[in-house]
């Protein structure tokens, strides 16, 4: 914890004083242009890795980066796509998976989750993934995994989807969809391209998307 306290303390006295403009404004409003999902795994930093200052992307982080359908008893992931949608008017979605996710490992296994009855019930989410993956039935633990990663953020794209703010800005076209999957030990991301049905290199593939 002392480590925590420590940065909190040299960002007040180092990094601070150097922004203290920014923070002024965003004191009084933030004006996001994109809602960011991805996995609360420590690793995954969206603001590291698309080096956005704060108040640039309205973050929903949760185990394997999840949303689930949209449904009569709406959740805190419901309510934040919707305010991102309708309130703050962002005009991008991205959902991020990334390499060596656990949550996509214990499904990829058939780990049992019985003594984690909430992660269990969680993960069901992620279950037309999980069907399409096992169909394939790669042999190979880490591919099955890798696979399930992708498959899980274009499941959880189909699951955004069904959100009515999400559609209403889809049909109106002022909203757009973005599937990636971010590795972590070469700094790579993958993005989904809707006209190839593939993932294809971020990096030579920018303006390609899910929607």
């Amino acid at each position: 914890m002392q480590k925590i306290i420590d940065g909190f303390l040299k960002f007040q006295r180092d990094v601070f004083p150097n922004s203290t403009g920014l923070f002024k404004q965003l004191a009084e409003q933030q004006n996001p242009k994109a809602l960011f999902v991805t996995c609360s795994d420590s690793r995954v930093v969206p603001e590291l890795l698309t080096q956005q200052q704060p108040g640039d992307l309205f973050v929903i982080r949760n185990a394997g980066n999840i949303v689930p359908p949209y449904g009569p008893e709406p959740g805190g992931v419901t309510a934040t796509v919707e305010y991102a949608v309708s309130v703050l008017q962002v005009t991008d979605i991205v959902i991020c998976g990334h390499s060596n996710c656990g949550a996509m490992a214990a499904i990829a296994s058939g780990q049992n989750l019985d003594h984690l009855p909430a992660v269990n019930h969680w993960l069901r989410y992620a279950d037309a993934a999980k069907a399409i993956v096992s169909q394939r039935n790669p042999k190979e633990s880490r591919q099955r995994i890798a696979c399930l990663v992708k498959e899980n953020v274009l499941a959880q794209l189909m699951n955004i989807r069904t959100h009515p703010t999400v559609a209403l800005g889809l049909s109106e076209n002022r909203l757009n969809l973005h599937g990636w999957v971010y590795d972590i030990e070469t700094g790579i991301i993958d993005t989904f391209d809707s006209r190839t049905k593939t993932f294809v290199p971020l990096a030579t593939n920018q303006h390609v998307s899910a929607t």
